[in-house]
């Protein structure tokens, strides 16, 4: 337990890319050493950022959705662990948020996981993520996570939920007919 605190504070007060930072550096995580669930996205948006929570914003709404949780399960550290591939707001592009800066996984990632021993599900969400925890495979996004049953029952690749990706959405309705129940019913095996 002493190591899981050690490393929050930690995270907490990482500054190691502030100067590429456009805000100052709010690490945004949420775990416990009995999280069951671990939600992997990309980095914190604007709204997380000010807010300092994640998922705080039309994409958690709609990731919730998803997963079939309420609010309070998905805030409840002892049942969800969410940590992104970057910890913090990385800033605007041409098209949307920046792609996550990857010092954070390099610097936290393998001793963070390896102190979640109680993880049973982890929900890959989005592109950046997936690279990262499927190397391996080369596909694009949307052939990732169309392989969703192969990846049950320890791991789920999902897309982004950002209303971004409604057309997606839209041209994958297997998505939400056949991916989004098996995904709820394996959570509610976790929860329950």
């Amino acid at each position: 337990m002493q190591t899981i605190e050690r490393l929050r504070r930690d995270i907490n007060n990482c500054v190691l890319c502030q100067s590429t930072l456009p805000l100052e550096p709010r690490p945004i995580v949420q775990f416990s050493a009995e999280s069951k669930l671990l939600i992997v996205g990309q980095a914190p948006g604007i709204k997380a950022h000010k807010l300092n929570r994640p998922f705080e914003d039309a994409s958690g709404n709609r990731l919730r959705n998803w997963l079939g949780l309420n609010r309070a399960q998905f805030y409840d550290a002892s049942l969800t662990a969410i940590v992104p591939m970057g910890f913090c707001y990385p800033g605007r592009g041409t098209s949307g948020d920046l792609p996550p800066l990857q010092e954070c996984a390099k610097q936290w990632r393998t001793s963070l996981l390896k102190e979640l021993k109680f993880v049973q599900l982890t929900i890959v969400v989005g592109l950046y993520a997936m690279r990262y925890h499927f190397p391996q495979n080369r596909s694009n996004l949307t052939e990732i996570v169309k392989d969703w049953s192969s990846l049950l029952p320890s791991y789920v690749a999902l897309p982004h939920p950002s209303p971004r990706n409604n057309i997606w959405l839209k041209k994958n309705p297997w998505f939400e007919k056949d991916c989004v129940p098996e995904l709820q019913k394996r959570i509610k095996d976790v929860v329950s």
